[in-house]
């Protein structure tokens, strides 16, 4: 199981967490036409799927809320008829500024990184990350900051995409990832770079077992997870 992510020419986490942050700065401007063209919308179907996983929470009125690694905010977007108070974080500036056009007023957002966030023991009483989490430098340093600022019986729910399964889907998917994706993204967004570490990111990222049990040596308990789009992106809940 790799560390964290490896953008190809960073020798350490600091200088992988500063390829990313770039990186995602660059692809600010076009990240949802991009999101929802190269998936043929079905991403709005994965958020979907976290918001009715985590509804009793966002429902609770006197709840704390966290989006880490928010983008441009689809995911607080999805939480729209919550009655929790919702908050959003990124380490992308352009990402936040995108988020904050979407946000009038129903979410509080601020800047810092997933691997040392400026926040309390035990602020929140939820915390989501929806296709933000292959990308921290050290996977197991950010499931203990995330642990630290979960308040107790509070719980994680992480969205992400998978490496390929081994099936005629799976395979038939990374050659969409590997092929099309970077020439399309690149072209749309600007930075071929960018759509070629994607796929790469998601090949190297941990199985779903492996991310269970990396949660659940970080601390967190009774985690599962499900898998959706013919296990391509899987759902882990943990608390």
């Amino acid at each position: 199981m790799t560390k964290g992510t490896t953008p190809v020419g960073a020798a350490n986490e600091a200088e992988a967490s500063r390829w990313v942050r770039e990186m995602f700065g660059r692809i600010a401007p076009r990240y949802d036409l991009l999101n929802h063209l190269l998936s043929f919308n079905i991403d709005r179907l994965w958020r979907r799927r976290l918001i009715r996983r985590v509804r009793p929470i966002l429902d609770n009125p006197s709840a704390r809320v966290l989006d880490l690694c928010c983008g441009t905010g689809d995911v607080m977007a999805a939480m729209k008829q919550a009655r929790a108070r919702i908050y959003g974080s990124d380490f992308a500036h352009p990402m936040l500024t995108a988020a904050n056009r979407k946000s009038q007023g129903m979410w509080r957002l601020f800047e810092a990184d997933g691997l040392a966030m400026p926040l309390a023991d035990g602020s929140f009483d939820l915390v989501t990350i929806a296709f933000g989490f292959r990308n921290f430098a050290n996977y197991r340093g950010g499931l203990m900051e995330l642990r630290r600022v979960i308040r107790p019986g509070g719980r994680l729910a992480i969205l992400e995409f998978c490496p390929p399964p081994k099936t005629l889907f799976g395979r038939l998917h990374g050659f969409y990832s590997r092929t099309v994706l970077p020439k399309v993204g690149g072209l749309i967004s600007g930075s071929r770079e960018a759509y070629q570490y994607l796929p790469s990111s998601v090949e190297n990222f941990p199985v779903p077992s492996g991310l269970a049990d990396l949660m659940r040596d970080s601390g967190f308990g009774d985690v599962r997870y499900e898998l959706m789009t013919g296990g391509t992106v899987a759902l882990h809940v943990g608390s």
